[in-house]
């Protein structure tokens, strides 16, 4: 089996289209179809998702992903997190709590709004176990292991964690990364990072400020990620250099 990362989801917060039927820009291009950000990597026998988008089950079965090991999350905002109650089944299938790895903020936040998931209440049993994370941290499963080093970039007036494994870093939402947190970013095969759209946003980079951190950190490719209505699939890659890619749901890495 490949190792590989898989983009489940590259919208913005409402995806595309919205749900009135709105998409902007965008052609009929399907890769203009995109739901809520999430990510799943694939690492010999260890399965590990990266948010719970509100799109999870379709995301999931799309994708035919069966399994699931453990998640990691980048921040509490509904859009990476409504579809924390569609883990259930796992905890079903495997008979154990699910790690869930997050900041410490994050983690609190998700257990205050989503605390049947966490502790047993009125005949619910809890189907999640936290994981508060450090700077690194590494999730196991039998002989294998997959180790992770994180930091906090800023994202408007919260932090959003960055996850960097095996030469990738992954940051679906941020707007200004520390210049400290520049050494773990140089270099990479594979950067994939916040672009939300060309006008400027206060809480995501936009594409000038993506096409800025992807020069300045030199990866060998970069994919922009959290694309809003405004960004055509088709344009983007008219436009974009060779080694930097649009995402779209379903786009698969090997690394």
């Amino acid at each position: 089996m490949k190792n590989k990362i898989t983009i489940l989801g590259c919208g913005s917060s409402l995806g595309s289209p919205w749900i009135t039927g709105h998409k902007g820009n965008d052609s009929n291009n399907i890769k203009n179809i995109r739901t809520r950000c999430s990510a799943h990597i694939r690492y010999k026998n260890l399965s590990i998702l990266i948010d719970t988008s509100p799109d999870i089950k379709m995301q999931f079965r799309m994708n035919k992903i069966t399994d699931l090991d453990a998640v990691v999350y980048t921040h509490d905002h509904a859009d990476q997190t409504a579809g924390i109650f569609e883990l259930r089944p796992f905890f079903w299938k495997n008979k154990k709590k699910i790690p869930v790895y997050g900041s410490k903020e994050t983690i609190k936040l998700l257990m205050k709004n989503n605390t049947y998931c966490f502790r047993n209440i009125k005949g619910y049993q809890a189907i999640l176990e936290s994981k508060i994370i450090k700077n690194t941290f590494s999730i196991k499963k039998k002989n294998n292991s997959l180790s992770f080093k994180t930091f906090e970039a800023q994202h408007g007036q919260i932090n959003s964690t960055v996850y960097v494994f095996k030469k990738i870093a992954y940051m679906s939402d941020c707007n200004f990364i520390e210049k400290k947190n520049y050494k773990d970013l140089k270099n990479l095969d594979l950067l994939i990072i916040d672009c939300l759209r060309k006008k400027k946003h206060p809480s995501h980079f936009n594409y000038e400020e993506a096409l800025r951190m992807s020069s300045l950190l030199k990866a060998k490719k970069t994919i922009f990620t959290n694309l809003h209505t405004d960004l055509d699939y088709g344009e983007l890659k008219k436009e974009l250099p060779k080694n930097i890619l649009p995402a779209y749901d379903g786009l698969t890495i090997n690394f």
